[in-house]
């Protein structure tokens, strides 16, 4: 090998380095990620087993270190980012996250930091999705833009001027919550009602599926199913089997998600709303309903204007990659 050759490859294996973990209700998963958004190495561990914080900080650091030493030492790392449900990016903190199972106001960052000793940067979940499809996926280019994450629950983060939407207090861009239907379903974390999260998440799905076997009579493949084990999954599989009641799930899941994305358009006026989360994987079944009905319910001034793109980063790297990025503004 030339000398120049060698310069090059001992150059490149001493570039600074990026953690970036993300945090769910139930799993984290975490990385080692380069400048460029290449994930080195990575892996995932049980959050919901982890009823205390301590505890679950100490399991985390088990599972990281060795990556670490891998990557060729913490003198290679410059921080920690982290995706967190409630994450708030002003004070590196946790607040009232009702999908995990420590409650309050949660000082996680330094929490971390203190274990790591290396810094850390914080912020909501969603917000680190964003961050990574702006940075590596189908919003490079883009200056706005809206993320919409369809998992569990449903996050949001909200891109306006190029630049992240938090907010005075950090935790701008809760589109999850906001109420779709007056009065309508009872969120079991939140104790609201009718919230966008109760009816187009994978778990509103779920209730939505619930909620139609019990008012219709129509014959479905979903009523040999015990209701406790009916998701989102089953209801796809049954209308790719051809089930009209689980196709209607869909259509009536897609029109409130999209009577909703029509509000946001409207609200931020972005070239795109980028759709990220298993719920997607249901295709043109949850898509076309939610285009019709979020061109449907525009005024003439953004109609035809937004387009629904659907998230080419692969689900588990999404977060992981975002929150690593936040790394890279560190001063």
């Amino acid at each position: 090998m030339n000398t120049k050759q060698e310069n090059r490859n001992t150059s490149a294996a001493m570039e600074p380095l990026a953690i970036g973990i993300d945090i769910g209700g139930t799993g984290t998963k975490y990385g080692i990620v380069d400048r460029v958004g290449n994930l080195l190495f990575s892996g995932e561990m049980s959050t919901r087993n982890h009823p205390e914080v301590m505890p679950y900080i100490d399991n985390l650091y088990e599972n990281i270190a060795p990556l670490i030493e891998q990557a060729g030492g913490i003198g290679r790392i410059k921080g920690i980012g982290i995706g967190a449900p409630n994450g708030n990016y002003y004070k590196n903190t946790i607040e009232y996250a009702a999908n995990l199972p420590w409650q309050g106001i949660i000082p996680f960052g330094k929490m971390v930091e203190d274990k790591f000793k290396l810094p850390v940067v914080l912020t909501n979940d969603a917000n680190a999705a964003a961050i990574g499809e702006m940075m590596y996926g189908a919003a490079q280019g883009m200056k706005d833009f809206i993320m919409i994450t369809l998992g569990t629950g449903v996050g949001s983060g909200i891109v306006a001027n190029g630049k992240l939407v938090y907010g005075h207090d950090g935790f701008a861009g809760e589109l999850g919550h906001t109420i779709i239907i007056p009065d309508g379903r009872l969120h079991e974390g939140t104790k609201k009602r009718g919230s966008l999260e109760s009816y187009a998440s994978a778990t509103g799905v779920r209730l939505n599926a619930i909620e139609f076997l019990e008012k219709s009579n129509k014959p479905s493949l979903l009523r040999s199913i015990p209701p406790e084990e009916i998701d989102s999954k089953k209801v796809y599989d049954a209308a790719i089997e051809g089930d009209e009641l689980a196709k209607e799930i869909f259509d009536y899941t897609g029109k409130i998600l999209g009577m909703a994305l029509a509000n946001f358009v409207m609200f931020s006026s972005p070239e795109a709303i980028v759709l990220f989360g298993g719920l997607t994987k249901a295709g043109d079944y949850i898509l076309k309903p939610t285009r019709e009905h979020m061109e449907a319910n525009l005024i003439k001034v953004f109609e035809n204007k937004v387009k629904i793109l659907v998230s080419h980063l692969k689900e588990s790297d999404a977060a992981i990659l975002g929150a690593s990025a936040l790394v890279w503004e560190m001063k």
